[in-house]
């Protein structure tokens, strides 16, 4: 399949080692900005390993890029400040917390205050802190989640809600490149639907969206692009029409993924 022309993230021959396990082997994609791109393979295949890789999580050998600055070697803070980030299998937010101060805590970086300035200068603290609920709000209402649950605790809401919530406080106050691991899970129906279209809603923002799921028919339905993984190598890319006519790809994987 043809390169994608100034990709906003490329990933190129990324290998991961635990011990004599090969996770990962020489594994490279790109993806762009205003793009989903799913990836796709049977549990095991090195799907997360790959996320964990791009992020700088594991040890790992290879190159990333975004656009045309190279970040292999940034932290996985650093990485998360320029607006590379990833969402987990499981849930992660703060289940003391509020949604509401969930999402305060997903943007603080934009609106937090030195220590020194918070002391000498109170009311600017407060205008801040203000700021920064007006704009948790508009992030949780923008994505679909109600106001009414806003002042809730993550455990008090529905489990297709939380799943949203993960999403959404990965986004934050906005990410370039969204790495997100299996929103779907245990999801089904309705919830399902609205994850769809946070995705969709996501890459109408210029987000370069990267999905690992097992739901076929949620991938195959938002997906621009989708890479195939088994056994930490790629096995296939190409359009979802394409990787659903795949030959291969049927026998070695779509058959047991469903």
């Amino acid at each position: 399949m043809a390169r994608i022309l100034n990709p906003l993230l490329t990933v190129e021959e990324l290998t991961v080692r635990y011990g004599a396990l090969t996770a990962l082997s020489e594994m490279s994609w790109q993806v762009d900005a205003g793009e989903i791109l799913g990836i796709i393979g049977p549990n095991g295949a090195g799907k997360s390993s790959c996320f964990a890789a791009v992020t700088h999580a594991v040890e790992r050998t290879g190159e990333v890029w975004l656009g045309d600055d190279r970040i292999t070697d940034l932290t996985t803070f650093e990485l998360a400040r320029i607006g590379v980030r990833r969402t987990f299998q499981h849930n992660a937010f703060f289940g003391d917390l509020t949604l509401l101060e969930n999402a305060m805590a997903a943007m603080l970086l934009d609106h937090s205050t030195s220590l020194g300035r918070s002391i000498l200068t109170p009311w600017r603290e407060m205008a801040k802190r203000q700021r920064a609920e007006k704009a948790a709000t508009e992030l949780l209402t923008t994505f679909g989640i109600a106001r009414q649950d806003h002042h809730k605790r993550p455990g008090d809401i529905a489990y297709g809600t939380q799943r949203l919530l993960s999403v959404v406080l990965a986004y934050g106050s906005g990410a370039r490149v969204l790495l997100i691991d299996e929103p779907a899970a245990g999801t089904g129906g309705a919830d399902m639907q609205r994850l769809a279209d946070l995705l969709v809603d996501l890459r109408d923002r210029k987000v370069a969206v990267v999905v690992i799921e097992h739901h076929m028919d949620l991938i195959m339905a938002v997906a621009d692009r989708i890479v195939v993984i088994d056994q930490g190598r790629k096995l296939a890319e190409g359009r979802p029409a394409d990787i659903q006519g795949d030959e291969l790809v049927r026998e070695a994987y779509l058959g047991r993924a469903a």
